[in-house]
């Protein structure tokens, strides 16, 4: 199956950088971490997730590769970076990162991005990355995103609550 021309991109970018990961073109979605992780047949935490943020300093778009499983807290972002993040939408994300949003590659944008890595990832053995589209996925393990995307591994997880003991206290 020929690849689309999004995922093709981000294929002949990792080629050209030395990196042998396929890029798999699925026939289901892969928009949410969810889907991402039905369509392969894995726990929704090794999805690596990538989220675009706005720096509201720079207005330069900001990468976070976080595990499927979580959700970013931006005040632990601000607090060990000093990055005061915004939300984005999908033309801020096409037009600065050059690919629609449910589809986010963590290499080959129109620019290289600040990159934070959740270090939640580097519980798994391999990982899932999106590759372009919203059903293109690559595996790879979680310290090749360091070495792809030139990123720093931050804690950045919202602390979730999980048993009714912990809610009432």
């Amino acid at each position: 199956m020929q690849l689309a021309k999004s995922a093709q991109r981000v294929q002949d970018y990792l080629v050209k950088n030395g990196y042998r990961f396929e890029i798999k073109q699925l026939p289901g979605s892969t928009r949410t971490a969810e889907e991402a992780a039905k369509s392969v047949g894995c726990d929704v935490a090794r999805i690596a997730k990538s989220l675009i943020f706005r720096d509201k300093d720079t207005e330069l778009p900001i990468l976070i590769i976080a595990s499927g499983a979580n959700r970013v807290d931006l005040k632990k972002v601000r607090k060990a970076t000093g990055l005061r993040l915004g939300r984005v939408d999908g033309n801020f994300v096409k037009e600065t990162v050059g690919y629609a949003i449910g589809g986010i590659p963590p290499v080959g944008h129109k620019t290289p991005l600040r990159t934070i890595l959740d270090p939640d990832l580097k519980k798994f053995a391999t990982i899932w990355a999106a590759a372009g589209t919203p059903f293109a996925l690559f595996q790879l393990q979680p310290d090749d995103l360091e070495s792809l995307t030139k990123g720093e591994w931050l804690e950045l997880a919202e602390q979730m609550i999980h048993s009714e003991k912990e809610r009432s206290q």
